[in-house]
């Protein structure tokens, strides 16, 4: 199906086989997000059938999403040095694995380590490297591109909220995870669809560079200088190892990239609770087990309109430059929704916040990808995204254990809800400021750039320069003019 050698391209091709992609990363956003968000379907079953509290119970979804999270990096690295294709079948079978080995459990702990750890590496190995190569395969509709792939989790959540309800009732927990077990085999399909992409703009590796007789020595010697590993690495190509990992690797110095890891972390704390706790909460105010699950159902067909209407709009371009502010306003906007949510205590009024909160989860989502493109380049996206999914596994594994104590504590769910609103707002707060002082300093540069003209005279044999520099986006713009005869004629 795909050529042994990945052919080289002068660009993203937006299109082609690159829609194939997109419907492969749409049924991997199913298999693994959707999934994950269906196991807190199971969390009164798991309470009932093990006898355990609140707390307890929701480790098993931290555990989960922090492995999907945690392990985020790996799938990266698989992705990048064996291959995705390899990396996304391996984490259908990982995945598989251990729902089916659920289906068996016998304690909470038992569902810690098959539902929790192996089922979430799977996940980790198939999620962040398929939604890498949407970035690779697509730029001018790249955030339309990843509206379309992204909506498979709420598609997926739509579909299989009421099913695995059906399925709890007619086999029993156990027998619906065991066909939830063969149903993300899947994975393995959509594995056989990532076929590679090489594009000019990817940077040269170590070894292309080495081998090259024409590359600079000062290149070759920087390259040797950069290695600090230890002398086993050393004996077997040291200087390219320690290139391919620091050329991989260099944005996490980048001011950007660090304002949004931190600004992540806090949405990452937001998020996860309402997902697990939505179901149990709508029991607690005397909605039925079928309308509870309908909820989440709500959540997600409108997450896939937030996810195609988010994607195309952020598109055009009136709102391509504003991507940030998209992000961070549909961020905000979630965080809102969980204020609100402890004083919505019937379905009716349960309704209209599975919308607003599912349509704002479905923007910021498909923006994830495309705001850490736009920071990073596409050529360090995927390594860039397995840190970035890396940085929602403990605030995955801490948050919904933290709000199940706040439960078990207070006997309410106000406590756990106003911190995850308040945690939201934070993380869209933060990364406003910090976008309003990066346009501020932009604007003084080019201000001073204008007012000071020429600041260096250089003269070298006669001839003068005029050289002005200034950072702007981290990248240095320089204006340099030289015409010995035009300043002979002044």
């Amino acid at each position: 199906m795909a050529s042994p050698q990945s052919a080289k391209h002068a660009g993203p091709p937006d299109g082609g086989w690159g829609w194939m992609i997109v419907a492969g990363c749409f049924l991997v956003t199913i298999c693994t997000r959707a999934v994950t968000r269906c196991i807190s379907i199971f969390f009164v079953e798991f309470q009932t059938y093990f006898g355990q509290d609140y707390a307890r119970t929701a480790w098993i979804h931290s555990i989960v999403d922090c492995a999907t999270m945690l392990c985020a990096p790996l799938g990266s690295l698989i992705s990048n040095h064996v291959s995705c294709q390899v990396g996304i079948m391996l984490g259908g079978l990982l995945a598989s694995t251990g729902l089916i080995l659920s289906s068996f459990a016998t304690s909470l702990e038992h569902l810690y380590l098959s539902l929790g750890v192996l089922t979430g590496l799977g996940f980790a190995l198939c999620y962040s490297p398929a939604i890498a190569m949407v970035g690779k395969y697509f730029n001018k509709r790249k955030a339309l591109a990843y509206g379309i792939a992204m909506s498979g989790s709420g598609i997926g959540t739509f579909i299989l909220a009421p099913v695995v309800q059906l399925l709890i009732e007619q086999f029993s927990w156990r027998g619906a995870l065991l066909i939830l077990g063969g149903f993300v085999l899947n994975l393995c399909v959509c594995g056989a669809l990532m076929r590679p992409i090489a594009l000019k703009e990817d940077r040269k590796t170590a070894p292309e560079i080495l081998e090259q007789d024409y590359a600079p020595k000062a290149q070759k010697r920087d390259l040797k200088r950069m290695s600090i590993c230890s002398p086993l690495i050393k004996a077997w190509s040291h200087e390219c190892l320690c290139y391919c990992s620091w050329k991989e690797y260099n944005f996490l110095l980048m001011p950007g990239f660090m304002v949004l890891a931190v600004s992540v972390l806090f949405m990452a704390y937001g998020c996860s609770p309402l997902f697990v706790y939505l179901v149990p909460y709508a029991l607690s105010v005397g909605v039925s087990h079928h309308q509870a699950a309908f909820l989440m159902s709500i959540l997600g067909v409108i997450d896939i309109i937030g996810n195609i209407t988010f994607g195309w709009l952020t598109d055009r371009r009136c709102l391509k430059k504003h991507r940030h502010f998209c992000y961070l306003f549909a961020v905000g906007m979630d965080g809102l929704c969980c204020l609100f949510l402890p004083v919505l205590q019937n379905f009716p009024l349960l309704v209209p916040f599975s919308f607003t909160f599912g349509y704002f989860d479905g923007a910021y989502v498909t923006l994830i990808p495309v705001v850490t493109a736009d920071v990073v380049g596409t050529s360090s996206l995927s390594s860039a995204l397995g840190v970035v999914y890396f940085l929602h596994a403990i605030p995955y594994l801490v948050s919904p254990p933290v709000a199940g104590w706040l439960v078990d504590t207070t006997g309410s769910y106000t406590a756990s809800f106003l911190l995850c609103g308040f945690s939201m707002i934070f993380s869209s707060t933060l990364l406003c400021f910090a976008n309003v002082a990066k346009k501020i300093k932009r604007t003084y540069l080019l201000s001073l750039t204008n007012d000071i003209g020429t600041k260096q005279h250089i003269w070298t044999n006669g001839a003068i320069a005029y050289s002005v520099t200034a950072e702007l986006d981290q990248k240095d713009v320089e204006f340099l003019a030289v015409d010995t005869s035009s300043y002979s004629n002044r």
